[in-house]
């Protein structure tokens, strides 16, 4: 089923520290807006949007149709999608909360977020969702760099009051440190590299990235935790996945492992990137791809051509 589209405006934009800008949406489309819930009727904690950016000078008709742009416009007047994780509903006030990575003039969305004034429109496609901390967990391993942030802290805020936790954050410096709300059970390690993820050499990323040491050395805990690590793909998909699943035996249904970019890709290679890794692993183990994994591949390299 394709995502809902939706439309809503900046209302308020807020500076949180030199790496992250704090993006409050708002407006008439916030009630036509539904929010990814669990069978419990909860919402999710990872629960992301893709939001849609055009090209600059390029003039899209309204109603707005990202479907019928891709069909009728060229190639590279086609809008880009960049995904991020909704920090925070509040119903009262009407507001979407979305906070952005930002590296100056570096990339697309953060560089837009840094800017953006009041009154600008927003569009964007999803929700979509994944996860939720498990209330029953004897514990929760929680790990993830300045992308993975804004899930992290909403899986904190949602944790029970008793709920035991590992958490392990990797930022630039600790002015990047942001002020979490957690049970008192949870333990939070703070980890700087000194400089934003993109701008560190192969010394501090991928398999020597601080998150990826601080993980291992963890103390591990009685029972099988339930587990969330995002971030970097090289850090978390190729260090920090096998650790977890193989070496410690915690099940797929409890361990959300994935990443949220990788270095020297934009978002679209990054898919193509993630996708083929997919069917490279369920290759090597012997198994059949899972339906539908070569098509993703070649639909990525599609859309990339196209």
């Amino acid at each position: 089923m394709a995502k809902r589209l939706n439309t809503l405006v900046v209302t308020r934009t807020e500076r949180l520290s030199p790496h992250f800008v704090r993006l409050y949406l708002g407006g008439g489309g916030f009630d036509d807006f539904t929010p990814a819930v669990g069978a419990d009727g909860a919402q999710d904690t990872d629960m992301y949007v893709k939001l849609i950016f055009g090209v600059p000078g390029v003039s899209y008709p309204e109603p707005f149709d990202l479907e019928a742009i891709r069909e009728s416009f060229p190639p590279q007047q086609h809008p880009v999608l960049r995904t991020y994780t909704i920090r925070t509903i509040d119903p009262v006030a009407r507001e979407l909360v979305i906070d952005f990575v930002v590296h100056g003039d570096e990339g697309i969305a953060g560089a837009w977020a840094a800017r953006v004034q009041p009154g600008e429109v927003v569009r964007f496609l999803g929700p979509g969702s994944g996860y939720r901390p498990r209330a029953d967990a004897p514990w929760h391993l929680l790990a993830c760099d300045e992308s993975g942030l804004p899930a992290v802290a909403a899986a904190l805020e949602a944790l029970p009051d008793d709920a035991t936790a590992q958490v392990f954050i990797e930022v630039a410096t600790e002015a990047d440190q942001l002020d979490l709300t957690a049970p008192a059970g949870a333990t939070i390690t703070w980890l700087h590299r000194g400089a934003g993820a993109g701008e560190v050499s192969d010394d501090l990323a991928g398999a020597n990235a601080p998150l990826v040491a601080a993980v291992k050395a963890a103390p591990w805990l009685d029972g099988e935790p339930h587990v969330f690590i995002h971030g970097e793909a090289g850090a978390v998909m190729q260090n920090l996945r096998g650790y977890i699943r193989k070496e410690r035996g915690v099940s797929a249904a409890n361990a959300s492992i994935s990443g949220y970019w990788r270095r020297g890709r934009t978002e679209e290679g990054f898919r193509e990137w993630k996708a083929s890794q997919r069917v490279a692993e369920q290759q090597g183990s012997g198994q059949p791809a899972a339906r539908g994994a070569v098509g993703k591949v070649k639909g990525v390299l599609e859309r990339l051509r196209n």
